[in-house]
């Protein structure tokens, strides 16, 4: 028994050598870090066959290494990750929103200076070995980062915070907390015929042209009931991405909407205007004013189906949404004469946009946090960018891939804001600000001032920064 216990001893050992190369003469670190690990990826909006090539390359450097990939729904993502994350069970590496870095911060490290893997290399001249080879290599600096990615991306993931290793002293610094693929914007699908039929020739460019034929669009019957809706906008729980929409308004307006720490301003007046009330409390009367029935624009109400069905049905000519949207929509309507145009803007302001992404950040918990590094450090490389980005039909989120996108059909419109586009929540608590600005939103539509319910929300989610 004992003799089969050795032999079986013996085998195990030989198998989990195998693939490993010449070892004898590698140094005890080189060793441990080319040893068989497996990396868990974990991802909500897209599937392994976006990023299988990447894998695949990333493997003939690292052979040692497998990615164990999995894709979750989005309604279950996150009670899935925050479990396996508090269970020790978690991936090394995974996907977060970008209005989740500050909510994610205790449970992310920062992008470190350099990062030490292991390489499969080749040995000798004559006689050719296999051998391996640990490198340690830099990552992305801070300033190169700022300089090759959208603005909001630094927004985003640059954060101040304590890098020291000694609880007794603090050293706060700016690093980099993640790693984009690409920035969606919100942009303006729309139904030709609808639009062609009320002898409009073009999608507005300004929000004064959209309400002039948001009047052309609608169509009520003789009870008041509106049959035909010039888009789903006005209300909170019907309406996709409700908080992006205002929150862009009260940003085209001149609002600021949140302080260097990440507390809410969008209730008080900008330093930089000369106004006697905040751009917000306008902002949300015009978005709210398309829900009252005693206004001229009046084409929307909270008893009507998803904005989103309105669309696909036919039964509104605009949907405000983004460019991960476009392929339900093509699903759900094969046969809609399907149109694409910018966001609206304020005519005589700044143009700005919205943005709405995910970003690939490394588990505080992982064991592999350099692997995982060398892993996301893929990502910032323009070639394996661009073939990532092409499989996804998403705008980049790198500057410099962005020119070319510009005339591609499906992501050119969305790809030409990214520049323009910010975000503005950096609390701990995505979801609550995002049903705090809802209930704003229906508050407003139920006949509570625009005043009123913008100061409340902020006091709520100022608490949600804390």
């Amino acid at each position: 028994m004992n003799h089969k216990i050795k032999k079986l001893i013996a085998v195990m050992a030989l198998v989990a050598l195998s693939g490993q190369g010449c070892t004898k003469a590698l140094p005890a670190d080189t060793i441990r870090a080319s040893q068989p690990v497996v990396l868990k990826v974990w991802s909500v909006v897209d599937d392994v066959d976006v990023y299988q090539e990447m894998i695949t390359a990333y493997r003939v450097a690292h052979p040692n290494v497998q990615i164990d990939f999995r894709r979750f729904r989005l309604e279950e993502y996150k009670d899935q990750l925050l479990n396996a994350l508090a269970e020790d069970r978690g991936p090394d590496v995974f996907l977060i929103h970008n209005t989740w870095t500050g909510e994610y911060l205790t449970k992310t490290v920062p992008m470190p200076r350099t990062i030490k893997t292991a390489y499969r290399a080749v040995t000798g001249t004559l006689k050719k070995e296999l051998t391996w080879e640990l490198r340690t290599e830099p990552t992305i600096a801070l300033i190169d980062f700022k300089n090759q990615y959208a603005d909001v991306v630094q927004h985003d993931l640059v954060r101040t915070i304590d890098v020291s290793t000694d609880t007794s002293k603090r050293d706060y610094q700016e690093r980099i907390m993640g790693v984009p693929v690409g920035v969606d914007t919100m942009a303006l699908y729309y139904n030709k015929d609808l639009l062609n039929a009320a002898g409009i020739p073009t999608p507005p460019e300004n929000w004064a042209q959209f309400s002039d034929q948001v009047k052309l669009l609608t169509k009520v019957d003789s009870q008041g009931n509106v049959t035909q809706s010039a888009a789903g906008i006005g209300t909170a729980d019907n309406v996709e991405r409700a908080t992006d929409l205002v929150s862009l308004l009260m940003i085209q307006n001149g609002q600021t909407m949140e302080d260097d720490i990440g507390f809410p301003l969008f209730h008080k007046v900008p330093p930089a205007l000369t106004r006697d009330t905040p751009p917000s409390f306008q902002a949300l009367e015009f978005y709210t004013d398309f829900a009252n029935p005693s206004k001229d624009v009046y084409t929307w109400n909270s008893k009507m189906p998803n904005s989103l069905e309105s669309f696909v049905s036919g039964r509104a000519a605009f949907f405000f949404g983004y460019a991960y949207q476009y392929d339900l929509i093509r699903a759900r309507a094969p046969k809609l004469n399907l149109g694409l145009a910018k966001i609206p803007q304020i005519e005589g302001n700044p143009q700005k946009n919205f943005a709405n992404y995910w970003n690939w950040v490394v588990a505080k918990k992982s064991t592999n946090q350099d692997l995982a590094w060398s892993f996301l450090m893929q990502l910032t490389q323009p070639d394996v960018l661009q073939k990532v980005l092409d499989k996804a039909k998403r705008p980049s989120a790198r500057k410099s891939l962005l020119t070319a996108q510009l005339q591609d059909e499906r992501v050119g419109v969305f790809a030409a804001q990214v520049l323009t586009a910010t975000s503005w929540y950096r609390g701990k608590d995505s979801a609550a600000m995002e049903r705090i600005f809802r209930e704003m939103i229906t508050a407003v539509v139920n006949g509570t001032t625009a005043v009123k319910a913008v100061r409340f929300a902020a006091d709520q989610i100022a608490l949600t920064i804390q």
